[in-house]
């Protein structure tokens, strides 16, 4: 559990929180165990019980842990280390379980801690993992209430053939299997009864973990970034946003080679349901048996929605998950979900490019330190050299700093998260002088999750390159076959519309 410890402060938060307050308490008691509530009731999930909730797995795993140290103290090393592993997988599944039936935010961080950290021992993040696309769904019966009162009718009754099992079933809604009585197959996303409820009292948590944190690194000006935070978190309840910003991608990736998104069904879409073309491809798992070539094909596509999304577009889809992508060979990749989409204006765009410029392209130590500054990443006058600010910001830079091939390890993305957690390091004192200011927020779903699937995948490419041909600033020449073949694309569409 030890090697978990980063990793679940900083994405597992107030579940993990709750384990920890009982491991360093002295009590020789703890509070009683609520009762799960059924599947649901999420409805009636306010911050109080919920929070109560919490409380219960940590009163669980604190029990757990002080009968697990007892069982411990005659073993010998390896009964020792299968206990160890038993308990760790025990507490994983617990915490899964209780977060996967809240939904809301606290799912959503649960998700995160499947993927953010490749150093959290395997069967604990295949624990967690279960959360991307598979937490505990709502009975049929209350997805049937939801479309009757959003569309009017009975889903049997709207649809040729509806599958009352969800096919997925994430934070805020499941995904259910229709055929509409045109004879076109659909996935229909709806959204659990008193959700937006049970994420208004996880964002009054948040609010409560920044306020913490920002006593451990002063710099953080925690206010605006809740605010942010709560800003883009609310949107995604609204499906009507969501299909808004679905289509405005869908328009632009019309016919791109390898970057496919469905296609919004209006007429079947509402603030609480959304209707889509069903898509096809393999899941994440089973994408990562395919070989490195494919796997990094995979990567290359996702790097260029990510980066030319944010570049051509000015938006950016925040929420980089396994469960959000279907892989099919070639660099083939359909995205799912854009509930949490980040729109930038041009002047947050220049200050990306200035940042870029200044680290990569001029190598410029103090130009770099002076934009940090006048964007709010780092205050003025601080007492670090500009060699120790590059140093410190220059890791997440590294693998576009040089024109070679470079494989992006699991090692890479592991040490993302700790520079942005782990003030005990070397880079500590940096740490707690560092802001995110509000435009970067939802954008360091890049580092913090990009980053590690790329790991994950271990990517391999040359990123300086490609990063040069999606950067407007250089516009440089297509690096891949890929790229040449979205050129002859780009092409074909501007010559349409000409």
């Amino acid at each position: 559990m030890k090697r978990a410890t980063l990793l679940a402060t900083a994405a597992a938060a107030v579940a993990t929180i709750a384990v920890a307050r009982w491991w360093r308490s002295t009590r020789a008691t703890a509070p009683s165990e609520p009762a799960p509530p059924p599947r649901h009731a999420v409805r009636h999930l306010g911050r109080g019980a919920r929070n109560a909730r919490l409380v219960g797995v940590g009163a669980r795993a604190g029990r757990d842990y002080a009968l697990h140290r007892a069982r411990r103290v005659f073993a010998d090393a390896a009964t020792r280390e299968r206990l160890d592993t038993e308990f760790e997988m025990r507490t994983a599944e617990q915490v899964a379980d209780a977060l996967g039936h809240m939904k809301g935010a606290l799912m959503k961080l649960g998700q995160m801690a499947s993927y953010l950290d490749q150093g959290l021992p395997e069967h604990v993040r295949a624990a967690l993992a279960e959360l991307q696309h598979n937490a505990p769904p709502m009975s049929p019966e209350l997805a049937a209430d939801t479309i009757r009162r959003e569309l009017g009718a009975d889903p049997t009754e709207l649809f040729l053939d509806w599958d009352p099992h969800p096919i997925a079933s994430a934070s805020i809604g499941q995904v259910h299997r229709a055929i509409t009585r045109e004879g076109r197959a659909v996935a229909v996303k709806v959204q659990y009864p008193g959700v937006e409820e049970a994420l208004a009292a996880d964002l009054d948590n948040v609010g409560l973990l920044f306020a913490g944190m920002a006593q451990l690194f002063p710099g953080l000006e925690h206010g605006p970034l809740v605010e942010e935070l709560r800003s883009r978190l609310r949107e995604e309840l609204d499906y009507r946003l969501e299909a808004a910003n679905q289509r405005a991608f869908a328009r632009y990736y019309d016919g791109h080679p390898t970057i496919h998104v469905p296609e919004v069904l209006d007429r079947y879409s509402t603030r609480r349901v959304l209707t889509t073309e069903l898509a096809e491809g393999v899941r994440w798992d089973e994408m990562l048996t395919w070989d490195q070539g494919e796997r990094d094909l995979a990567a290359e596509t996702i790097y260029r929605f990510a980066f030319g999304s944010l570049y051509r577009l000015h938006m950016f889809n925040g929420d980089p998950h396994p469960g959000n992508y279907l892989f099919r060979p070639g660099g083939r990749v359909t995205f799912l979900d854009f509930g949490l989409v980040k729109h930038f204006s041009a002047e947050e765009i220049q200050q990306f490019e200035d940042m870029i410029v200044a680290m990569v392209i001029d190598h410029d130590p103090a130009e770099f330190r002076r934009v940090c500054e006048r964007i709010g990443l780092l205050k003025a006058g601080t007492a670090f050299t500009d060699e120790q600010i590059v140093d410190y910001f220059g890791h997440f830079y590294e693998f576009v700093m040089h024109d070679g091939v470079c494989t992006i390890t699991p090692e890479y993305a592991s040490e993302t998260v700790r520079r942005f957690f782990d003030k005990s390091g070397p880079y500590g004192e940096i740490m707690k002088a560092a802001n995110v200011p509000p435009s970067m927020v939802i954008i360091q779903r890049i580092n913090l999750g990009l980053y590690a699937l790329f790991g994950e995948m271990r990517a391999t490419g040359n990123w300086r390159r490609l990063a040069e041909e999606i950067w407007p600033f250089v516009a440089g020449p297509p690096a891949t076959p890929m790229g040449e073949a979205i050129e002859a694309w780009r092409a074909r569409r501007e010559g349409a519309v000409a």
